[in-house]
């Protein structure tokens, strides 16, 4: 069969995600942050929340500077409680009526096993784990009543180089990598996509580093910036709807793994 190249032509990115309806989680920080304000770039109208009061005032008045205000909407919210979760999606079905694709995105860094205490253990695995479960949840039971979605979720590295000295968020971002690949062979019948992330470093406030430290690191090319997630996930969002991003893996140029 010959190929016709000119059906090539601007037709990368072909779906549009104007007016979509997009909730992203931890998206007042880092990825989702950047995210947020680049998928609104785009036409979609974007709620966002975060635990810390200060980072979604900080972002919503990054948007009111680029005129992007009509476009957002931010709760303060944690990802880690059933009653936020609640709250969270009560705002969705207000102010968005219904919802096209959601961003599991909020998450912690920890160490080892060895550190800490089972509180703290329990709290990571609440918002890497059963904070991905719950919004992910709520997100396909209004997805199937529009006939579709896209679920994104962010992952890391860390499920393919199993770092020592990080054994417990490893194990939280193995577990989303096992959760995307299963959570796609039981929703895709619905008309719902799922796309699992997985950055190398990203210059972000989860890494231990000074923020000039950061800067250095992406002039060097061994660290990513958000924002080259967030067009990751654009790219997902934008294409055709024969055709599933099923995983990204970006790493820093010089981060060899």
């Amino acid at each position: 069969m010959r190929t016709n190249t000119t059906t090539w032509q601007g037709n990368f990115g072909t779906e549009s995600i104007t007016g979509k309806a997009v909730l992203i989680t931890g998206g007042t920080t880092g990825i989702g942050r950047t995210t947020a304000l680049l998928l609104a770039s785009m036409g979609a109208r974007v709620m966002i929340f975060g635990r810390d009061e200060k980072a979604l005032k900080d972002t919503l008045r990054d948007f009111r500077e680029a005129q992007m205000e009509e476009r957002v909407h931010g709760i303060t919210a944690d990802v880690s409680k059933k009653e936020d979760i609640e709250k969270v999606f009560s705002e969705v079905d207000k102010v968005l009526d219904g919802l096209d694709v959601l961003v599991n995105n909020a998450a912690l860094g920890y160490n080892s096993v060895m550190e800490g205490s089972y509180d703290d253990w329990q709290y990571v695995l609440n918002i890497n784990i059963l904070g991905y479960f719950a919004c992910t949840h709520e997100a396909v039971k209004r997805m199937k009543k529009k006939g579709g979605g896209h679920i994104v979720n962010i992952g890391s590295m860390s499920a393919h180089t199993k770092d020592e000295g990080s054994s417990v968020y490893v194990a939280t971002k193995s577990g989303i990598r096992g959760f995307s690949e299963s959570l796609r062979k039981e929703v895709n019948k619905d008309g719902i996509k799922v796309t699992l992330i997985e950055p190398g470093a990203v210059g972000t406030d989860m890494q231990p580093s000074t923020p000039d430290e950061q800067r250095g690191k992406e002039e060097d090319m061994k660290m990513l910036k958000a924002e080259d997630v967030a067009a990751s996930v654009l790219y997902a969002l934008t294409q055709p709807k024969r055709c599933d991003v099923v995983m990204i893996q970006v790493r820093p140029h010089l981060q060899i793994i």
